[in-house]
């Protein structure tokens, strides 16, 4: 009788792997416009296409284009490593050939010139690496179909070279970021998914990020746990994230992340606002939200004040005044991190009346709690001081590949001086590199100068620098200048 209970137990552990949580149907961005606007307006009169083509597999990430150049395989597979503890580790394999198109590219990012990406695409157009960095590039000129349309060609590629045995749904499929030919699959995965947010899908996002967080839920190498609270609010699964946070909060201390803390009391409010929740359990929800954001403003009262400021809100003069919300209330720097991720991405879902309503009534309650000498203040302020010293690299990488400018600023030195490349941003310090590249004999061609006075860290964003320069004599100079502003 002891032995099941265990099994269940180690079950529990990584809910969010488990089939039940992950749809084939809800990776299909269609299926949620469909449930948004009809499948007639969604698919219209189009019919089963007839496809000319020698190669055709069904895939589920993404659809094979006519558009397309013809699918040839480019040289990647995925290999079973190992069966353990009823998961399955796997890792993706790269040929010969196409180790040799990899130097290639690596040679033509240090080129510094986008040209030279395409060329090299053009003869191999299904590489991987390329696919991604040009992505990045027609992104930052805001060719946003190009951009999205480069990555789902990356994923059906991806996608043929699957092993029999791997299963995107399953939660047992396992792939190690440490090993570079695996990072450009979560990588891709990563930028899909945003493009889906941004297209107006966040339950197809929110489904994404649960496939990326199972791929390797122990390490989680993108921190999917930084963004899985703010896809389940856009997609109203309060319910989910709710389950989630208790299945999860024994063994990954979620409430010691801002995002989750305040998160989780802004799934209860809104539970407690629906209509079809009975009466009884409507309060019994709102005091629960009530009581855990109190709790996330007395353990990170640095959310507030930047909260407010972006929902442009003046904030209340018993609250400026006071020195618990004040400047006095200092965080160590990967605290900063973090509530500056929290606060620059989720403050649209704070500027609801009934949402800013809740948090006033809240943050007088925490004042009066501060002014009684609750406990909870003194042992909340002691975390802070023994906890956040270094914020580990998972999460600086999260930063960068999130773009949000409130948090890119508040990155370390460590971080911020050193390259960052765009299809390996901050690679693990401990990879597996299975084959090395030989020493290059091309010489970077871009000036150094140039790139130091920009002060640019991020390849893709040197390259699109690079390239207007080269063509600035199509634009004005009042016109690169503003571009190249944005881009800094």
């Amino acid at each position: 009788r002891y032995k099941p209970s265990k099994k269940k137990k180690k079950k529990k552990k990584n809910t969010i792997g488990e089939k039940q949580f992950l749809c084939f149907r809800n990776l299909n961005p269609e299926t949620e416009l469909k449930r948004y606007f009809g499948a007639r307006a969604v698919l219209g009169d189009q019919r089963p296409r007839q496809r000319q083509r020698h190669f055709h597999r069904s895939t589920w990430l993404t659809v094979l284009k006519d558009t397309w150049p013809r699918f040839s395989r480019p040289g990647i597979s995925m290999t079973l490593l190992e069966s353990k503890d009823g998961q399955q580790y796997f890792t993706f394999e790269h040929s010969r050939d196409y180790q040799q198109v990899q130097f290639k590219f690596l040679d033509a990012v240090e080129s510094m010139d986008p040209n030279n990406i395409v060329a090299l695409l053009q003869l191999n157009p299904y590489h991987i690496d390329c696919l991604l960095q040009l992505s990045d590039v027609c992104r930052i000129q805001e060719d946003q179909e190009m951009a999205r349309d480069l990555i789902e060609r990356a994923l059906y590629s991806f996608e043929c070279a699957f092993h029999p045995v791997f299963s995107l749904v399953s939660g047992t499929s396992r792939l190690d970021y440490r090993r570079p030919e695996n990072r450009a699959f979560f990588l891709a995965l990563y930028k899909h998914m945003m493009f889906l947010e941004r297209r107006g899908c966040p339950r197809t996002a929110l489904e994404y990020c649960r496939l990326l967080l199972s791929l390797d839920p122990d390490r989680d190498p993108l921190c999917m746990l930084l963004l899985i609270d703010f896809l389940s609010l856009r997609s109203r699964e309060y319910s989910y994230l709710l389950r989630l946070y208790q299945a999860w909060e024994v063994h990954r201390n979620l409430s010691q992340l801002p995002n989750f803390a305040f998160s989780v009391a802004l799934s209860c409010f809104h539970l407690s606002q629906e209509e079809q929740t009975e009466s009884g359990e409507r309060e019994k929800l709102k005091q629960k939200a009530d009581l855990l954001l109190q709790n996330a403003l007395i353990m990170f009262p640095g959310v507030l004040m930047p909260l407010l400021d972006l929902c442009t809100v003046q904030p209340d003069a018993a609250v400026v005044s006071h020195v618990f919300f004040g400047p006095k209330s200092q965080q160590s720097p990967a605290l900063a991190e973090l509530v500056s991720l929290y606060v620059g991405r989720t403050h649209t879902l704070w500027r609801e009346a009934g949402v800013l309503l809740w948090l006033e009534e809240c943050v007088r309650e925490v004042l009066q709690r501060v002014d009684s000498k609750d406990p909870l203040v003194e042992d909340c302020q002691n975390k802070r001081k023994q906890r956040y010293q270094n914020a580990p690299r998972n999460i600086h990488r999260h930063v960068i590949l999130s773009e949000i400018k409130e948090a890119t600023s508040a990155l370390p030195l460590e971080v911020t001086t050193q390259p960052v490349m765009g299809f390996d941003p901050l690679p693990p310090l401990d990879s597996l590199a299975s084959y090395t590249r030989p020493e290059s004999h091309h010489k970077m061609n871009y000036s150094l100068n140039r790139e130091k006075r920009f002060g640019l860290v991020n390849t893709p964003h040197r390259i699109a620098i690079a390239y207007l320069l080269r063509n600035s004599r199509q634009r004005s100079r009042s016109q690169v200048k503003q571009i190249v502003f944005r881009l800094c």
